[in-house]
């Protein structure tokens, strides 16, 4: 059924209530076996009203990747443990080490300045160092491990508190039973050799829910970083959906601007499209060929699952054309979407799209 036009031309529905259940369920879930999760809020640019949601569902340590997104949801008041979710940049050290209380880190020489600023406020700044271990993301080379610990311990303005792996980012590498198995025994060597006990060994992100799911020794992982599986209710290897959760709980939506029968091939010589792309059409005969106010520019497109029968064709930097089949879309129908991560990602990034939150009373689900 097409909904009847709303204000905004391009917005995203946030269901509150989804994504607090959907905390609430993975917290349970992960807690089980003594994990803890680290809810990640770069997917929604820090948004403040999605991070108290995380805070009053159980989960009390906040990562993001930009300080700004910190600095946003301090300023909000949002009671929580902030961590820097990348190693600093070195032109950003004084601000990280005012905003974030943990950072996660690989290099030496970021680490040396984090302590010299920390020091110059009289206070320790906390470190996760991150461990290369086969994504080929960020990482510390595991045979180095012992050394870089040597060379931070000398540091009086920094505390290691934990070390991490991440999976399934650059590579798409899963995080395996042996590969946890390993991490574990890193974590238990540093404990061991130093005499130092680590609060965090942060397994990895979403794509762990397989690997916990059939495990049976957790070994010593005590934590993971969940944006995806709370926002979407899915795994991050095969995008599976995680039973008991939503995966609605953002849809994005978009009023249709043009809808007119027209021809499915162009018409004339073709050269490349606004993206340097050289475009290839099949021939449908006539369609029905609807455009709606969104494009490139503010939305991952090909992440986009229209919820009617139609077919997204493609996109120009602010128009998007559909084929609407046997939909008898009009002018000033609003067309839902289901987006997946990237797709999210970009609409929750964009000062285009506006934001609309729904099922907000009492943070639970309305019936």
């Amino acid at each position: 059924m097409i909904a009847t036009a709303a204000p905004a031309t391009s917005r995203v529905e946030i269901n509150i209530g989804k994504i607090a259940h959907n905390a609430e369920k993975l917290v349970q879930f992960y807690g089980s076996k003594g994990i803890e999760i680290m809810g990640v809020t770069k997917t929604v640019c820090g948004d403040p009203n999605i991070a108290k949601i995380f805070v009053s569902n159980g989960i009390h340590i906040l990562a993001d990747s930009k300080i700004e997104n910190i600095k946003k949801m301090r300023d909000a008041g949002v009671n929580a443990q902030f961590v820097l979710l990348r190693s600093p940049a070195l032109s950003e050290l004084d601000a990280v080490v005012k905003s974030a209380d943990i950072s996660m880190n690989t290099e030496l020489a970021v680490i040396r300045g984090l302590s010299t600023i920390a020091e110059k406020y009289n206070t320790v700044h906390e470190i996760i160092l991150m461990v290369e271990m086969g994504d080929l993301r960020e990482g510390i080379m595991p045979a180095d491990l012992e050394g870089f610990v040597q060379e931070i311990l000398k540091l009086s303005g920094v505390k290691i508190v934990g070390i991490g792996a991440n999976f399934a980012c650059f590579g798409g590498v899963k995080p395996s039973e042996k590969k946890m198995a390993d991490l574990s025994k890193l974590a238990g060597l540093i404990e061991l050799k130093f005499s130092l006990p680590l609060s965090y060994v942060s397994g990895g992100n979403s794509a762990n829910y397989n690997w916990f799911t059939a495990t049976e020794n957790i070994g010593k992982i005590n934590n993971l970083r969940l944006g995806e599986s709370i926002y979407l209710g899915r795994e991050t290897l095969d995008r599976k959906a995680i039973p008991g959760l939503f995966t609605d709980a953002f849809t994005f939506i978009s009023e249709v601007i043009e809808s007119k029968i027209k021809p499915s091939v162009p018409d004339g010589e073709t050269g490349q499209d606004a993206f340097g792309n050289q475009p290839k059409f099949r021939d449908r005969g006539l369609i029905r060929r609807a455009i709606v106010a969104f494009g490139s520019q503010d939305v991952l497109v090909t992440g986009l699952t229209p919820e009617l029968d139609i077919e997204i064709l493609g996109s120009s930097s602010d128009h998007t054309i559909l084929d609407a089949k046997d939909v008898n879309l009009q002018v000033g129908d609003q067309v839902k979407f289901s987006p997946n991560y990237g797709a999210l990602l970009a609409i929750m990034s964009s000062s285009y799209i506006t934001k609309k939150y729904t099922n907000v009373k009492d943070n639970h689900i309305l019936t």
